[in-house]
């Protein structure tokens, strides 16, 4: 039995019965597809996604957000649910790479459907084609390789029949997914073949819990019950195999404490007595302090970025041992572990088994109780505090009072500027969504597509956005899409005209705030030192279609958040902020290499500072 359909009809046809089940739950794995449409893909994969109006199209402002919105999508479903992306050709296209890049970085799943090149080549070249004096089998699309975790390109209709099931296959493997980049010739989109009845069968892909090898985990529980100083690393593997539950258990039971990633946040409560909060370069000073101790290193779900590791500086004992649970093979293997390879639930499970009942030292466990409570009460300080009752509001205020107006199962997304390491250090996360990072890419730009992407997977949480100026004016086209789907969230923009994060960090490397502030030129010095710019962007907020509410200080920003859960379209409550007055860092470091000569006295301050630091980085062997 055969189906005559179009390429870009067979795939939407295909695309729309795929479903995913893990633990007996079953879902459809495609919430629907956003694009935009040109002259790539309007006659092919727009005809398509006409005729299917139950593959719901959404009409995006932007390429890049569109994937944005569909990463966090896939992050706040688990990894459990993806949509799809299309473009027309040339900048439709390449606007994509940014958002594929941050997927697979981030490993998340989304499915890209760029439009491309005339396979024929009869029109060559033809509108937005890149060409290429040695070679005719290249388009801007080939740009999408490096980024994507499968990348394929569909020259003849028969093909489909063996790519779409390997688009599927790296979508759902919790261990190789990312972006899945399916480059489709705007012409062959539109070719007619007879594809096998059999293609649009239903498919469940099921995602298992792969168990570890026994003699690695009998060792690993081993290096546990000869510990003294254990300390654990939940990172995001912990929140989407569904981990949480176990891992309290587990922590419990045993006493070893539990520090989170940006990633991992939220993976325990932040009050439980066990919990030590953020671990890194931008960690609590207590976990900090329990990693410089640390002599084994129990990591769940994390690829140890450079933060979490504070460049790898963190683990000062010089006879630290790691020991990874990972569904990668690739992450388990990081920092000479003991690669325990599997789901990060079934894992714990079997682990407390075998630890049987090993508790570490009352007196440790007793330590990491009181540091839950001191940090907690420095916390409660901060966010009735910040740093300054001089106006401008700090912006750990705004934090703390957006923290504490939550509910406990909504969502606080985040992405860039000076406010992830605040977050991380701060933020009391009461559920495994509450606290929504991408750190991994930390792009500007994400967090408003992001509020779009949560709030359609999961319409019964509150979503709450934290957007600083910076990245609204690289990316707030998606409040449009918002206001045309009555998908409603609310954004907490923070304008302090400038990047406060970088100007932070080029203040501490000797390039004093250099090019990080909003400022007219000044016309002596011919720098950009002058007055700040008259941009409003509450009034821009207000034109897209967002209802705007001003906030200046922690009794009008709580009205605000008051008015803005009972608005019916999406809010942005827009809040001037010092750009100097963050919250400090504490004993940890972040390597940013920094200029060996320099005639600036402050550059050389800084470059002795560095050197001192480089030394105490570790080589994990």
């Amino acid at each position: 039995m055969t189906r005559r359909l179009t390429v870009a009809q067979a795939t939407i046809t295909f695309l729309k019965n795929q479903y995913i089940e893990r633990d007996g739950i079953e879902e459809t794995y495609f919430g629907g597809c956003f694009g935009i449409f040109g002259h790539g893909n309007v006659a092919g994969l727009g005809q398509a996604l006409q005729q299917n109006p139950d593959f719901r199209y959404y009409q995006s402002r932007n390429e890049q957000s569109m994937v944005h919105a569909a990463v966090a999508y896939a992050k706040l479903k688990n990894r459990l649910g993806a949509f799809v992306c299309t473009t027309s050709i040339g900048p439709g296209a390449t606007n994509m790479i940014t958002g594929a890049a941050l997927a697979t970085i981030n490993r998340l799943p989304v499915l890209l459907l760029p439009g491309d090149i005339f396979s024929t080549r009869e029109p060559n070249p033809v509108l937005q084609q890149l060409e290429s004096a040695s070679t005719q089998d290249i388009s801007v699309n080939d740009c999408f390789k490096p980024v994507s975790k499968y990348w394929d390109r569909i020259n003849r209709p028969e093909q489909l029949i063996y790519s779409l099931p390997e688009v599927m296959r790296v979508l759902t493997s919790q261990a190789e997914m990312g972006a899945v980049t399916l480059s489709m010739p705007q012409d062959v989109q539109t070719h007619a073949y007879d594809f096998p009845e059999d293609l649009f069968k239903k498919r469940v892909w099921h995602v298992g819990r792969p168990r570890p090898d026994l003699s690695t985990l009998q060792k690993a529980a081993e290096w546990i019950r000869a510990s003294k100083n254990p300390v654990i690393v939940a990172g995001g593997g912990a929140i989407y195999s569904g981990a949480d539950e176990v891992l309290h258990d587990f922590a419990t039971k045993t006493g070893i404490p539990v520090g989170e990633t940006f990633a991992g946040k939220g993976a325990v409560k932040f009050d439980e007595p066990y919990s030590i909060g953020g671990l890194g370069a931008t960690g609590t000073k207590y976990a900090i302090e329990i990693s410089n101790e640390a002599d084994v290193v129990i990591g769940i779900g994390t690829r140890y970025s450079d933060f979490t590791t504070a460049s790898k500086s963190i683990f000062k004992n010089p006879d630290v041992k790691f020991i990874n649970i990972n569904i990668s093979e690739f992450d388990a293997f990081k920092h000479a572990a003991l690669p325990v390879i599997g789901d990060a639930k079934v894992i714990l499970e079997e682990l407390s088994g075998l630890l049987g009942d090993f508790e570490v030292d009352p007196d440790y466990r007793k330590k990491i109780a009181d540091y839950n409570h001191a940090w907690d009460e420095e916390v409660t300080q901060i966010y009735i505090e910040g740093n300054s009752t001089v106006p401008p509001i700090d912006q750990a205020i705004v934090i703390g009072t957006l923290n504490n107006f939550m509910g406990r199962r909504d969502v606080m997304i985040n992405a860039s500027g000076s406010a992830p390491g605040d977050l991380h250090k701060l933020w009391r996360a009461t559920d495994p969504k509450n606290f929504h990072l991408e750190y991994g890419f930390s792009c500007m730009g994400y967090e408003i597509a992001a509020g779009l992407g949560a709030k359609m997977a999961d319409p019964t949480r509150d979503v709450y956005v934290i957007c600083g100026d910076g990245g609204y004016l690289m990316n707030n086209h998606e409040i449009v899409t918002s206001i045309q789907e009555g998908v409603k969230f609310t954004i907490l923009l923070l304008n302090n005209n400038g990047y406060a994060s970088i100007g932070g960090l080029s203040e501490s490397i000797g390039s004093e705030r250099f090019g990080t502030m909003y400022n007219y030129r000044d016309e002596n010095s011919g720098q950009l030192s002058g007055d700040f710019l008259p941009v409003d962007l509450a009034k821009n907020a207000e034109s897209l279609g967002a209802i705007v509410i001003k906030a200046t200080d922690r009794t009008s920003l709580e009205e605000a958040l008051e008015q803005s859960k009972i608005n019916t379209r999406t809010t942005v409550i827009y809040i001037e902020t010092s750009l100097y007055r963050t919250v400090k860092g504490y004993n940890a470091w972040w390597e940013v290499p920094i200029a060996e000569v320099s005639e600036s006295a402050s550059v050389q301050k800084a470059y002795d500072t560095y050197v001192k630091n480089k030394k105490t980085q570790r080589i994990f062997l």
